[in-house]
Order: structure tokens, then sequence, then C-alpha cells
């Protein structure tokens, strides 16, 4: 099965000093609030996810969600975390440190496509 997201190895960086910090992570993509669309890092239940979010999978043990209805606008679309150095405007834990995460996409390949890493759903 193809993973929808992936991450880069200065994003692992980041989480695996903000796990040390922070224990248990989380992300949610950001529908716009605050910095615009980025992905934002949060303490694991900080959060409320809820019926209208779905999981893409995990990065580092770190569950990714977004809303079902900006997951319309991207169910073809690989997605990558990455880290860009400069403070970011939002609640994301990574902000103190003068960097902030970003996501990098493209779409997905036929073959990719016909053979997904299937979706998590709150319920589940």
């Amino acid at each position: 099965m193809y993973p929808r997201i992936a991450i880069t190895d200065g994003a692992i960086d980041v989480v695996n000093q903000l796990k040390k910090r922070f224990g248990e992570l989380m992300f949610h993509q950001s529908g716009g609030c605050c910095d615009g669309s980025q992905p934002m890092c949060f303490e694991k239940g900080d959060f409320k996810i809820g019926n209208s979010d779905v999981c893409l999978g995990e990065l580092e043990g770190c569950e990714f969600w977004m809303s079902k209805d900006q997951f319309e606008y991207w169910k073809f679309t690989h997605l990558t975390l990455d880290i860009t150095a400069g403070r970011g405007s939002s609640f994301s834990l990574e902000i103190p440190m003068g960097v902030r995460f970003l996501i990098q996409s493209r779409l997905f390949t036929d073959e990719e496509l016909a053979d997904l890493t299937p979706l998590k759903f709150l319920e589940d």
C-alpha cells in the first residue's frame, strides 16, 4: 500500500525535539485559519478531532488529520510534511523554535491511486 503522507528528515528532527519536550503529538492540516493552510502540531488530544475529520496516516507515531471537506480537494494528492526556517503565526508547537511546518504536494500516479493506505476515521 502506498502512504498518503510522508515526512522529510528535517521535519523528523523537529518532531523528535517536540516529542522530548511535550510527549505524544498529533497534526491537523489547517484549512485557512491563522497561518493559512499550515499543518499544525499539537500535544496529542489538544486539538479536538470530530466526525468531520479523517486521518491520512501516521508520521513518526503522530497521527495526521484534516477535515473531510478539505480532504475532498486533496484526495488525489500525496503530501509531504516538511520544515522551513521562519516563525509562523499559528498555535503550532514548533513556532517558538523559529521554524514552521509546511506541506509539499504532488498528484498521485495512477498506480499509487490504485493502492493507497486506507483513511482512518474517529469512529475506527
